[in-house]
């Protein structure tokens, strides 16, 4: 059986995209020999080493990157359920789309997994068996490898933005680094359109003095 593992990384980040991975593949004891996992338990070098690996097998790889413009439309003006849990159901429900496979297995978003499972389905264009998990990324290798997937596109991306927007540390809000960067560009009006400007932390009172 072909599996499809979806899962995303920068959900909390301030700064920069929503990445979301998929893999597709009908072969779990290689994702295991690669050593997958989830890639918050893996070193920026071996989940690099890894995602090279995968990149030279039949293992189908896609990702997203979901600009801070369309998650600030989300988390503004979405309605109840329609918000960024809902942003990243769609865009899993259109990498599923994207992929063979007659099972995906998704780390859920949502509190509640059932909610977010039907909230693919709805965007589904194929009938398929979905398993929407929390730690999903911990139980399911497929999972685990699309966690990868994301992560290490996401960090080349950060990368690049840092090299075009100067060096804005993690991108998270508990970053003093980040909360600097922040402070600076909201007083001099240079904010940057990496910046998501639905986040609380751009509230000025909000950022902590470091």
């Amino acid at each position: 059986m072909k599996v499809i593992g979806i899962d995303e990384a920068g959900r909390g980040s301030v700064i920069g995209p929503l990445v979301i991975g998929a893999i597709s593949t009908d072969d779990i004891p290689l994702l295991r020999s690669l050593g997958v996992k989830d890639s918050k338990l893996l070193t920026p070098e071996r989940r690099a080493d890894i995602f090279r690996s995968m990149t030279l097998t039949d293992i189908k790889i896609k990702y997203i990157a979901i600009p801070p413009s369309t998650i600030d439309r989300y988390v503004l003006h979405g309605k109840k359920h329609r918000r960024l849990n809902f942003l990243e159901a769609r865009y899993m429900a259109k990498l599923v789309n994207s992929l063979d496979g007659e099972l995906a297995m998704v780390d859920a978003a949502d509190t509640d997994a059932e909610l977010f499972s039907d909230q693919i389905k709805d965007e589904l264009d194929r009938d398929i068996m979905l398993v929407s998990s929390h730690h999903a990324d911990l139980l399911f290798p497929p999972v685990s490898a699309a966690s990868i997937v994301a992560k290490v596109n996401r960090d080349m991306i950060v990368e690049g933005l840092k090299r075009a927007y100067g060096d804005f540390g993690s991108g998270y809000p508990s970053d003093p680094k980040t909360r600097s960067y922040l402070r600076k560009h909201i007083a001099d009006g240079t904010l940057p359109p990496i910046v998501r400007r639905s986040w609380k932390t751009l509230k000025i009172l909000d950022i902590p003095q470091d």
